[in-house]
């Protein structure tokens, strides 16, 4: 029931992933949804403020579709349309793995809580679009999701 539960959203019906809240605190909300067709995921951020640290902690949670050997994350940041940021960074790399979950195999969970390194800055008010990807040495999608961060 669980297997079908994750591979159906909805009932199967076609309709999208649920909206998802990863933080809400100071005048800063961070909202997301799965655009895998096939898989939703967890995510949460644990400091939620329009001044973002360095050092940011975060929780992630999935199961894989995929085998990720070396695993990839992609950002492309939005605002009225204009593209405002692209980054991408390697996460898991053959001979240089970073985290725990690298070389996790299809089928078995990933989950990470902790520190994720990024540019301390001041989110300024305003709604900003925001694509995320993770995927794989075979540009396979491992997780992907469309968020929207409002401050206030």
């Amino acid at each position: 029931l669980l297997a079908w539960a994750l591979l159906h959203p909805g009932g199967g019906g076609g309709e999208a992933w649920p909206t998802h809240t990863a933080c809400r605190d100071g005048g800063l909300e961070v909202l997301y949804q799965s655009c895998d067709p096939l898989q939703d995921f967890g995510f949460s951020i644990d400091q939620c403020s329009k001044q973002l640290k360095s050092n940011l902690n975060i929780r992630f949670g999935l199961i894989l579709r995929e085998d990720i050997k070396e695993l990839f994350f992609d950002i492309a940041l939005l605002t009225k349309g204009s593209s405002i940021l692209n980054f991408s960074y390697p996460v898991c790399e053959g001979d240089q793995p970073k985290f725990s979950f690298c070389g996790r195999r299809k089928g078995e969970q990933v989950y990470y809580a902790g520190p994720v390194n990024n540019p301390g800055f001041i989110v300024l008010r305003g709604e900003y679009q925001v694509l995320l990807e993770l995927y794989n040495e075979n540009h396979s999608i491992v997780a992907c999701a469309n968020a929207t961060v409002i401050c206030s």
